[in-house]
């Protein structure tokens, strides 16, 4: 589409999303507002939908059409000549027919804006870009790469999967809405339901000082609008392709820990690994009732497959192929032009079939094929939404939602026999080694132990790793109501919404267990001195449960036009959470969180070329339902380590296997179901941190508008576990080295009734619940916070400074942001250790674990510079770049802790996990162990990279298109993760893998486009 935009300061405060206003727009829709003379009648209507209403102007001259749905729309007054004005999601688009008492009928605006204008009506962090927007410039086309372009975002570890870090949250703290129905996977917070990316209409990113009406996040927001059916009949397709012949091979790694041997040398090359993709969509959109009734529908078909080979070491490789079969339709219903009715479904069902094959190690040969490992993923989502204008003041819309995901995994053999994981699970006897099966073998050994027996590996288990339940998954509903009224200077809007969100879940090691082989250092102490010899370490790790999370709020806001130019917002949301574990017990609820929330915008010129602005708020975010698998349901954590004589080559399993009498428990994980008054302290609070922006926009020409905001995060509040039984037991009155009280009773632990981890507030005093003798009489003790942790801090710090500028054939908006993230946890996971098990990190499980842990967190990154844009160089050929420039994260060095550095050496059972390491490559030895807080052990380089298209719309044949999108055209695969844990804990002695390289910048790659509208 080709545009002329008439743009001017007085036309720019005609136009979109300008002059004084209101601010909290609704996550569906839009509004248009203004002034007139009181009594006069204004129309605004939708031309491609036949949608109009009418209102009269209130006696102090103000006027709004509240939840428009998005479009472009005209408005008249008492039926004069109409202005054409476009209506974007969460924004008030203001057209002003009077002015200090002169009219202003005269300025027309002509076409539409690519880029929003400053919208003084907003106090609101928050980034909108359209589909044609999108389409112009070389960027992803999934929800995460768009919302990358936001200042305040960077990219979250690779170990998540493609996710965003906005504001210095963890990944696992945004929320992510379409149509205004949460799709967020909340088991975890890790993933999301995605519509056919064709069918975004616009996509709205939320980075700060969002109302009252959102909740349930402590980074930002994710806002999707779909596209709709018009009175005009369009139909079309495309298809995209990334062919692996156009794309750069991965650079290889190498070892990078010079206390290590094996320094410099090559663990894996990836110059036989392949990636190619293929996406074809075809939509239709029209009326089947002209001016009443809509539709709009896409059906896509995604396939992608991969080659991997892994490491040097490894004895087997995969081959992937990923198909996705998604759909939307959208449904618009005008039963009056006061009552619409809108219907979504949309389905993003995906399969995922790994085939396995043996391969000698370093080999690129293909040997035997060992089977199949099945993911499956995604689901069905429908959506209800009514609207009703009921007077010229007061609005009433109503949502209602359903969802389904499915998270399960199967294996298959090569005989076509299937393998999978019910959630059952039996105790496993100790000091007997299992026989027969296939279990999952790890070779943790040391390189030069690996060399000279070989690498120890299971060549008939397909998968190595957990299958997850073969009927996990998640079900989601969700309700809410919410009102408008516009009363004089005054809006108030309020409601209450309701999200019901259950999961089945459970995972097991494929074969029922696994045998992890470890190297100790013998006698002496140290590495390849002759003396060593192999240890065999068998884990059972088993897990089955329905779990939930009940979540409702409510709130209120008034947004007040305390003059003409100046709006003050005040708004306030109460929420409840309640978390319920695998027997239907609750085990957390969290009633009545208050979160308060201010902010003013200031128009200081009174015709939309300078706003102020500023705002001030508390954000919560409640447990997710994955929490109770383990922590508060019956879960199986066992370990036992043998001594072997030989290895079984047809399993990998040890051959003459003889326990070293060390079976236990971890974490409590007997078997049993949980006592759910024993998981949580009882005056839990949820995770909130509160949040202040001041900045400014300011049009400095007709076409460049530019603006700096300074943002200020704080965590207040922390919810994680904690694993030590000791502060537990001294605030029991019991002796933590014999376990009894002063009666002579003894301690049971671990039992159902007294785990050993629990759920609370970092730092605080924690009430917890304990049946200390195991014979169901129920004790509450205080414990300090002092013996169990520091309070849990993160800050978030940043200066942005924004660009937005725009002519007849050309767009340029930028960013660049100077930010600060420091604390002692990073929130939800944990990127250090790739950690994803949402709020229940390793950071506080005990005391030791937090000793210099204070320092830059993973998400800093300190510059960060963004530019996009698109230039038409004639009326078939335009082109467009993309480039991101950021500095790189903090490095760690997490080694082990010796417990009993006067006698030998006792590792931590949480080996390679404090912020401290031996300069010699020998733990063992405590001379030579330094400590190295947080983020000091350098950082990552910059990374850098450039995007370029070009798009050709020939004019002998109209709605036909091709397009070339080069992504990372200078090709730079900068390291933008490392492996961390430095020292192996079972000897001490310096791990080969620190500092390998565990992702880069994806390489150059080519995307090609044909498409065809009508």
């Amino acid at each position: 589409m080709r545009t002329s935009l008439k743009r001017s300061a007085l036309a720019v405060a005609m136009g979109l999303c300008f002059a004084g206003g209101v601010q909290a727009q609704t996550n569906t829709a839009g509004a248009v507002a203004g002034k007139a003379a009181a009594g006069d009648t204004i129309t605004v209507a939708n031309p491609a939908t036949g949608f109009s209403r009418t209102i009269t102007v209130d006696s102090s001259g103000n006027y709004r059409f509240s939840q428009l749905p998005t479009g472009q729309y005209t408005v008249s007054r008492n039926g004069g000549s109409p202005r054409n004005v476009t209506v974007n999601v969460g924004t008030a688009s203001n057209v002003d027919f009077v002015s200090g008492g002169s009219a202003l009928d005269t300025v027309t605006v002509v076409g539409s804006n690519y880029i929003n204008p400053i919208d003084v009506t907003s106090v609101e962090s928050t980034s909108i870009l359209t589909s044609e927007q999108i389409n112009k410039i070389p960027v992803g086309r999934d929800t995460t790469s768009v919302a990358l372009l936001a200042p305040g975002t960077v990219r979250g570890d690779a170990a998540f999967g493609n996710l965003a870090s906005f504001g210095g949250a963890s990944v696992a703290e945004n929320q992510y809405y379409v149509n205004g129905f949460n799709v967020t996977n909340t088991f975890r917070n890790l993933n999301f339901s995605n519509i056919p990316f064709e069918a975004v209409a616009e996509q709205q990113t939320k980075t700060g000082g969002y109302g009252a009406e959102f909740g349930r996040s402590l980074g930002g927001v994710v806002n999707q609008i779909t596209k709709r059916g018009t009175n005009e009949f369009h139909a079309g397709g495309n298809v995209y392709w990334s062919p692996d012949s156009l794309r750069s091979q991965v650079k290889n790694t190498y070892y990078a820990n010079p206390l290590t041997p094996d320094f410099g040398s090559l663990r894996q090359d990836n110059s036989k690994d392949t990636s190619d993709g293929v996406r074809a969509n075809v939509w239709a959109s029209g009326a089947l009732i002209k001016d009443r009734l809509f539709a709009y529908g896409i059906l896509s078909y995604g396939k992608n497959e991969a080659d991997t080979f892994g490491s040097v070491l490894a004895t087997s490789n995969t081959t992937s192929e990923t198909k996705s079969p998604t759909w939307l339709l959208k449904m618009d219903w005008n039963i009056t032009d006061n009552n619409l009715l809108e219907f979504t479904a949309f389905s993003d069902e995906s399969e995922t079939v790994t085939s396995s094959y043996t391969n000698a190690p370093g080999s690129f040969v293909r040997g035997t094929y060992l089977g199949d490992t099945v993911a499956e993923s995604g689901g069905q989502n429908y959506i209800l939404k009514y609207t009703g204008y009921l007077t010229d003041s007061f609005t009433l819309s109503a949502l209602a939602g359903r969802s389904e995901y499915s998270r399960s995994t199967y294996v298959t053999s090569p005989d076509g026999r299937r393998g999978s994981y019910d959630g059952s699970f039996t105790v496993p006897t100790p000091r007997v080694a299992p026989t027969g099966g296939c279990p999952t073998v790890v070779d943790s050994r040391p390189g030069y132990r690996q060399t000279l027996t070989g690498a120890y590996s299971s060549p008939c288990n397909i998968s190595n790793a957990t299958l997850q339940d073969i009927n996990s998954g998640d079900e989601r509903e969700q309700y809410r109501v919410d009102l408008e009224w516009q009363l004089g200077d005054h809006r108030i809007r309020g409601g209450y919404d309701r999200d019901d969100y259950e999961s089945r879940a459970g995972s097991a090691f494929e074969g029922g267990y696994r045998w992890t082989y470890l190297t100790s250092n013998g006698p002496d102490g140290r590495a390849n001195t002759g003396d060593e010899f192999d240890v065999a370490r068998l884990q059972y790790t088993s897990q089955g449960a329905v779990v939930s999370v009940k979540q409702s709020a409510y709130y209120l806001e008034d947004s007040w036009n305390i003059t003409d130019n100046f709006m003050l917002y005040m708004g306030v949301r109460s929420d409840t959470f309640e978390n319920v574990n695998g027997q239907g017990q609750a085990y957390v609820k969290i009633e009545n969180q208050i979160s308060p929330r201010l902010g003013f915008s200031w128009d200081v010129d009174g015709d939309g070329s300078f706003k102020v602005f500023g705002t001030a708020g508390r954000y919560a975010l409640p447990l997710t339902p994955s929490v109770a698998v383990r922590g508060a349901s019956a879960s199986l954590f066992t370990r036992e380590d043998y001594l072997f004589t030989g290895i079984d080559r047809a399993t990998g399993a040890p051959t003459g296997a003889t326990s070293r009498g060390n079976f236990r428990f971890i974490n409590a994980e007997t078997g049993n179901p949980k006592n759910p008054i024993t998981i949580a302290s009882k005056n839990l609070d949820p995770m909130y941190q509160d949040e202040f922006i001041l900045g400014f926009q300011k049009q400095v020409t007709d076409n460049v508008a530019v603006g700096v905001r300074g943002i200020m995060r704080e965590l207040k509040a922390a919810i994680d576990d904690n694993c030590d039984y000791v502060p537990v037991l001294i605030a029991g009155g019991f002796d933590p080295n014999t376990f009894e009280n002063a009666n002579g009773d003894h301690a049971e632990l671990p039992s159902e009734g007294f785990p050993y981890c629990r759920m609370f507030n970092p730092g605080n005093d924690a009430v917890f619940v304990t049946d200390y003798l195991n014979n169901g009489t129920l004790t509450e003790v205080t414990v300090p916070g002092a013996l169990l942790s520091p309070k849990a801090k993160r800050t978030y710090s940043a200066l942005e400074f924004l660009f937005d500028g725009r002519w007849d054939r050309f767009f340029l908006q930028g960013n660049y942001t100077y930010a600060r993230s420091k604390g002692n946890t990073e929130g939800g996971v944990k990127s250090d250790i790739g950690q994803g098990d949402t709020s229940v990190t390793q950071d506080f499980d005990y005391l030791a674990l937090t000793t210099d842990t204070y320092g830059f967190l993973p998400n800093d990154r300190r510059h960060s510079l963004k530019l996009f844009g698109s230039y038409d160089i004639s009326d078939e050929l335009s082109v467009g770049m993309n480039a991101i420039v950021q500095s790189g994260r903090p490095i760690n060095c997490l080694g082990v802790l010796d417990l009993d550095p006067s006698d030998g050496y006792s590792a931590h059972p949480y080996g390679s996990s404090f912020m401290r390491c031996s300069t010699t490559g020998d733990a063992t030895d405590d001379a030579s162990v330094v400590a190295v807080p947080r983020g000091t052990k350098g950082r990552l380089p910059w990374t850098s990279e450039y995007g370029l298209n070009v798009v050709y719309q020939p004019n002998w044949m109209k709605g036909l298109q091709f397009k070339m999108d080069v992504f990372n055209i200078l090709n730079s695969q900068k390291v933008t993760s490392v492996i961390e844990t430095a020292e192996v804990s079972a000897t001490g002695a310096a791990s080969s893998t620190y500092m390998l390289p565990a992702s880069f910048q994806q390489p150059r790659s080519v995307r090609l486009m044909v498409q065809y509208d009508f």
